[in-house]
């Protein structure tokens, strides 16, 4: 299966707003991609858009779950799900970071908030996330290129690094190609074998059951961490023992009683299938490389095909951020259809960094630049900014960025494209 690679930076702090930062954990982090637009033409498994906004997009770890450093109001092991963070963060080239004392997954400080990555990426996740395998620096291939993506490929990666050490479980989804999954499993039972990381310290597994009495005691424990996102809820219910916990697993089939593919004989089959629980025990009855996991299904009527419009349909070729004289209802920028088709500009929106919004409307026919004078409170700053345009259905067709420097009185700013 090829994977698109999306070249960009991750971001693990917003220095203009430190405190509402990214809250990076060992499976998650922000990632500002280069060209947003190829992000929207992601297959869409589940049927939901990408959460992509100016700021990037979360990017949700292939093939590994983490020990939660926070999940409502709550957390696992934190001296495991610290270590996994702190691995992942040092592998993407983090140093020096340092947490709020009061927001404890918020950092404060760190040598550099964002640094050069990319991700190889086919597709995004029910939550809006983009499901992928990171890694630090640049590559050769290009931005948007598709990649076939081998073990050696997959070693290299951030995924595989942890997966390998023992600080993650596995979680294969359907989305995995096979080869992948059974080179990343066999690398988890090595791992487990070894008692690496979080391993020594398993729990709720074949190994073994899990005493919990209440939600202070799964606080202090080590079991797989989609188990334990289903445990939270059902104690917070007011379930005292585990008893009900099959029923309760049932009777929402999409967000609790995920629908599963059992290897080895090879059988359908549900999350209430791969757990064991009663009076106060619970454990998983195979290990977590043993089954896939299916997405989540998409909404009746919702598509998970290719858009209408794609990124780089129409491009944002220049714009004026400082006109002669007065900026307001003066600054414009350019559109070019590169397609050889007229497009329907209605319902389109240019939007500033600041998340101020332009709806657009008129034909652009194919191969035609369009200059459009922009009002109704979007502003393209002087000291820096940038523009996206999306489509009638917002979807991400073109982004563009600009530093303070480019910036002169009158001067129209040419915006390159490989």
């Amino acid at each position: 299966m090829p994977y698109t690679l999306l070249r960009g930076q991750f971001v693990i702090r917003y220095d203009d707003l430190p405190r509402q930062g990214p809250e990076p954990d060992g499976d998650t982090v922000k990632f500002m991609p280069d060209t947003p637009g190829f992000v929207e033409v992601l297959p869409r498994r589940s049927g939901s858009p990408p959460a992509l906004n100016a700021r990037g997009i979360s990017v949700r770890l292939e093939a590994i779950d983490a020990l939660e450093t926070h999940f409502e109001e709550t957390h696992q092991e934190l001296s495991g799900a610290n270590a996994a963070r702190g691995r992942l963060l040092d592998g993407l080239g983090f140093t020096n970071i340092k947490y709020y004392d009061d927001l404890p997954n918020k950092v404060e400080s760190v040598d550099q908030s964002r640094l050069p990555g990319y991700v190889l990426s086919n597709g995004i996740d029910a939550n809006g996330r983009m499901i992928g395998f990171v890694y630090s620096g640049m590559p050769s291939a290009a931005d948007g290129a598709s990649v076939f993506l081998d073990n050696a490929g997959v070693d290299v990666s951030e995924n595989a690094k942890l997966l390998a050490s023992g600080l993650v479980y596995p979680a294969f989804y359907a989305t995995l190609p096979a080869s992948l999954r059974e080179h990343l499993a066999e690398s988890s039972r090595r791992a487990r074998a070894a008692k690496a990381g979080i391993w020594a310290r398993s729990t709720a597994d074949p190994n073994g059951k899990a005493t919990i009495v209440d939600l202070a005691a799964l606080e202090e424990l080590v079991i797989w961490p989609k188990l334990f996102r289903r445990i939270v809820p059902y104690l917070a219910a007011g379930n005292t023992t585990f008893d009900g916990f099959g029923a309760w697993l049932r009777a929402d089939p999409v967000h609790r009683d995920d629908r599963l593919l059992l290897l080895s004989p090879i059988e359908s089959g549900n999350m209430h299938d791969v757990v064991a629980a009663g009076g106060n025990q619970i454990q998983l009855t195979r290990w977590p490389e043993d089954f896939v996991i299916e997405p989540d299904p998409p909404a009746s009527g919702t598509t998970t095909g290719r858009r209408r419009y794609t990124a780089g349909d129409v491009v944002i070729v220049a714009a004026v951020p400082d006109p002669v004289g007065a900026d307001l209802d003066h600054e414009s920028a350019s559109l070019l259809n590169v397609t050889p088709a007229e497009i329907d500009l209605q319902g389109w929106n240019f939007t500033d960094r600041a998340g101020h919004q332009e709806t657009l409307s008129g034909l652009i026919a194919g191969g035609d630049i369009r200059r459009i004078t922009l009002a109704g409170g979007l502003a393209l700053g002087n000291s820096g900014g940038s523009l996206t345009l999306t489509d009638g259905s917002g979807n991400t067709i073109d982004h563009v960025s600009y530093a303070e420097a480019e910036v002169k009185p009158g001067r129209t700013l040419v915006f390159a494209r490989s």
